[in-house]
């Protein structure tokens, strides 16, 4: 297996970035991960006039696609070009995006403390992770220059553009078949290659030939390309099969690292262990909150950006809860002393 290593669409401007001092700073909030979730928390935050600090390591996992789809009022639109939007939104309102790579993460009295790789230290009250997932694809030659454009994962973003095309469908498990049927609805010319599968029981081979799919066992060795585009896939006898699209089965792993270093409990999923949230993303660690695909390994962009939000309301009315019962104390205190 490979890491998606391939060279971004495009990327941010260093002028999206701030470059405020932040050792020794106390923020109302921390967020780390600059994506769709975590900026959308942010921007809720921010809006509620508190001081929340963006740690941005500039590694959304979309970064690899031109485009985005299912995403409402923004279908076909740049993932990068939407981190932009976002981070122009999130310092208009006073927050602070730092281009910054977080090495750690732990619980000190009054809060968290989070330091960056190049050292710098920042504390706060509450902390949100939405530092997502990464995708790791079969160890093909070819298959990650082609990653985001002629290979992709999701057919709900990816499989309404390949409509009439021939499609490839590489699975890695039995479980990755499913995918094959989903994109039955868009195209009559599917090829399953299960070469990558430890064996596939006779009945799932042939529910895919009775839905007019056919099953290829040959094993994939190669992307075939012609001026950059993807053509077809090389089998292991040095056979071809024609395809205009591959949907691969990448492994998912969580990007949990300061989710572990603060101890945050971790549930079994179909994909490997995840993060335990409830339903508005708090953690097991009383203050911390994951959202986006740190929280959820299926969330698509609007689902993302809609759990740093749904986190954001729920963590600005703990901290107006925490505002009220401290002047409460005050009060209280004041009303024995006279």
């Amino acid at each position: 297996m490979i890491d998606d290593t391939s060279s971004p669409a495009s990327t941010l401007r260093p002028d999206e970035f701030s470059h405020t001092p932040i050792s020794g700073e106390h923020w109302d909030v921390i967020v780390i991960g600059g994506g769709a979730a975590g900026l959308s928390a942010a921007l809720i935050l921010a809006r509620a006039r508190r001081r929340v600090l963006v740690l941005d390591a500039q590694e959304p996992r979309n970064r690899f696609a031109p485009h985005m789809h299912g995403v409402l009022s923004r279908d076909g639109y740049s993932p990068l070009d939407l981190v932009a939007d976002g981070h122009r939104e999130v310092r208009a309102v006073d927050g602070v995006i730092v281009d910054a790579r977080v090495a750690s993460a732990s619980a000190i009295a009054d809060g968290f403390e989070v330091v960056t790789a190049a050292g710098d230290h920042a504390t706060a009250r509450r902390l949100i992770v939405a530092t997502g997932a990464r995708d790791v694809l079969p160890d093909i030659p070819g298959l990650a220059e082609q990653w985001g454009r002629g290979v992709v994962a999701c057919p709900y973003c990816d499989g309404y553009e390949a409509s009439g095309r021939a499609i490839g469908v590489l699975a890695t498990s039995v479980g990755g078949l499913h995918k094959a049927h989903m994109l039955r609805a868009y195209s009559d010319d599917i090829t399953v290659f299960t070469g990558l599968v430890d064996g596939i029981p006779d009945e799932d081979r042939l529910v895919l030939e009775a839905r007019g799919m056919r099953v290829e066992t040959r094993a994939v060795t190669q992307v075939i390309t012609a001026a950059g585009e993807l053509t077809g896939l090389g089998l292991d006898d040095g056979s071809t099969i024609p395809v205009d699209v591959v949907f691969a089965e990448p492994a998912l792993i969580a990007l949990d690292e300061p989710l572990r270093q603060l101890g945050a409990e971790r549930s079994d999923t179909p994909i490997g262990p995840w993060t335990t949230v409830d339903a508005l993303g708090r953690t097991s660690v009383e203050g911390v909150w994951a959202v986006g695909n740190a929280a959820n390994p299926a969330a698509l962009v609007p689902i993302a950006a809609g759990s740093g939000a749904a986190a954001a309301l729920a963590l600005n009315g703990e901290l107006v809860a925490q505002d009220v019962a401290a002047a409460a104390a005050l009060v209280a205190s004041a009303a024995v002393a006279s």
